[in-house]
């Protein structure tokens, strides 16, 4: 059988910390929002399921001007629950995998291009930058690097919310991603250059970052 996949977007969450008054997916970086930069990236992929929650009409209106194929899931609760509950509601009759990526993000092109070539599960992270990060904990097992846990404390780098996992693994949760992960683990480990837009610090760096062809 061929490697079949389904992209989940998440998308729901109201951007509080950054203060515009906007869902982040929805922030333009450099004159183009962030969830068409992800769509520009995903052109080749058939299956897109996008979460829905704050400003639900607005997403939808500027993805369906990009693109008319994409299925939106409204994750009605999402004042009291977090992207693990988004992913969860959009698993439902998914492909073999699942990648998760969040609409708040911006990812390095050839990093997206890495992931989108992987046909196996990863767990994706980067150097610690972020004030308040939640960290992956490593070992390397037969020269690959494996990510064993997931800490507030302690670890080799900052997990960035991009994993790839076998559909039938992500059915079910309510908090963050990483907790629908960790049952599973150890999965291989994926480094990649990332941006993620929580405060608007964030925004100008990512703002730069491109600006500088992701330098």
């Amino acid at each position: 059988m061929s490697f079949s996949r389904t992209v989940i977007i998440s998308c729901a969450g109201m951007g509080n910390r950054l203060g515009l008054g906007t869902t982040k997916a929805l922030l333009e970086i450099d004159g183009k929002p962030l969830i068409i930069r992800h769509l520009e990236y995903l052109k080749d992929e058939n299956d897109i399921r996008i979460v829905v929650g704050y400003q639900a009409e607005k997403v939808i209106e500027t993805v369906n001007a990009y693109r008319k194929d994409i299925l939106f899931v409204f994750n009605h609760d999402y004042r009291n629950t977090g992207t693990g509950a988004s992913v969860a509601l959009a698993s439902r009759y998914a492909n073999e995998y699942i990648l998760s990526l969040d609409g708040d993000m911006l990812v390095h092109p050839d990093d997206m291009q890495k992931i989108l070539a992987c046909e196996q599960e990863f767990v994706g992270g980067n150097p610690i930058e972020s004030d308040d990060p939640w960290m992956l904990q490593t070992y390397w097992q037969n020269g690959c690097e494996m990510v064993s846990a997931f800490s507030h404390c302690m670890g080799n780098y900052e997990w960035n919310g991009i994993t790839q996992m076998l559909s039938s693994k992500m059915l079910n949760g309510s908090g963050h991603v990483f907790q629908l992960i960790e049952p599973y683990l150890p999965v291989a480990f994926m480094e990649l250059r990332t941006r993620e837009i929580d405060t608007v610090n964030d925004y100008e760096r990512a703002t730069k970052w491109v600006k500088n062809k992701f330098q």
